[in-house]
């Protein structure tokens, strides 16, 4: 479990962020971005990976988790936020990561202030998905994700329903199995809420959509990982969110991108979800991580308040 957690002042309310790990004054800091109907916690296998050799804070981002009552209206919002967690906590250059939706808001944040984002690590995502042959928001989102989007419209007995639930996701099922999946679990009960009978996800599939919506269409969002002023790493999965064959990108989809020179490209030997959970992942976006922090150094000296 995180280290603690502090509230960030935002538009309409504050947001949580976690202090993941902190690392000596100098190290460096990552500013982590979740998916589009996660929560901050899904980056607490990276920042033990890193082991304190950076300071990593990964906020709820608004419409999930401890940030639920919070809402958006599309990317811009979250840019906000991004923004308002670097001036609030004094980061001074943070390196952004972003897994999926949090990378394009990565990019979008660092494209729109290159002045106070020292580099950025986009973790399949931040790059055009593929053009979906529907523009129904739930139906293309259900094709992509499957079960992580069917709990939004569902409700469980208790925490223990929920895993069971999760347990038949055909990538995050065997992850729960595996040695580290305490820390798996933790991440996806820290999404529940409600009362026992009819607890449910607390993402919001009002903000989920207009999330998708921006990272489809909205010319800022796609345009953003193109006109980036700062070192960027993309590091995409070799498998989908089911566990399919292509994954979100291939290197032929990559190509035809036309990627800055600037932006370096990191295949990762895993699926979606893996990318954040399994270990040759982990080092290689450690790796990544601790070379874009290198030149400039990030976030010096930070010391965090938590509750």
């Amino acid at each position: 479990m995180d280290a603690g957690t502090c509230q960030v002042p935002v538009a309409g309310g504050a947001l949580t962020v976690h202090l993941l790990t902190q690392a000596p004054a100098g190290t460096g800091t990552v500013l982590a971005l979740h998916s589009i109907s996660s929560n901050g916690l899904a980056w607490q296998p990276l920042a033990t990976t890193l082991a304190g050799g950076l300071s990593v804070v990964a906020p709820d981002m608004r419409g999930r988790a401890e940030s639920s009552r919070l809402r958006s209206t599309g990317l811009a919002d979250h840019v906000r936020d991004v923004l308002a967690v670097i001036e609030h906590l004094g980061l001074e250059r943070p390196v952004l990561a972003g897994h999926s939706m949090g990378a394009f808001v990565a990019a979008l944040a660092a494209a729109s202030r290159p002045d106070v984002v020292g580099g950025v690590l986009l973790v399949d995502g931040g790059l055009a998905y593929p053009t979906p042959g529907s523009f129904d928001v739930d139906e293309v989102l259900h094709g992509i994700i499957g079960p992580a989007m069917d709990r939004l419209t569902m409700t469980f007995e208790d925490d223990q329903a929920y895993l069971e639930h999760w347990r038949e996701h055909p990538t995050l099922g065997p992850a729960l199995a595996r040695t580290n999946g305490d820390a798996l679990a933790a991440y996806l009960q820290h999404d529940l809420a409600g009362a026992p009978g009819a607890m449910r996800s607390s993402s919001s599939l009002e903000c989920v959509r207009a999330d998708w919506a921006d990272m489809m269409s909205d010319p800022a969002t796609l345009a953003a990982v193109h006109t980036l002023q700062c070192p960027a790493v993309l590091a995409w999965a070799a498998r989908g969110p089911l566990g399919q064959e292509p994954g979100l990108y291939s290197p032929a989809r990559l190509a035809q991108a036309h990627l800055p020179a600037d932006v370096r490209t990191v295949r990762l030997d895993a699926d979606h979800y893996g990318t954040l959970l399994d270990p040759g992942s982990l080092d290689a976006l450690a790796d990544a991580l601790l070379a874009l922090v290198a030149g400039p150094r990030s976030g010096r000296g930070i010391h965090i308040p938590i509750r």
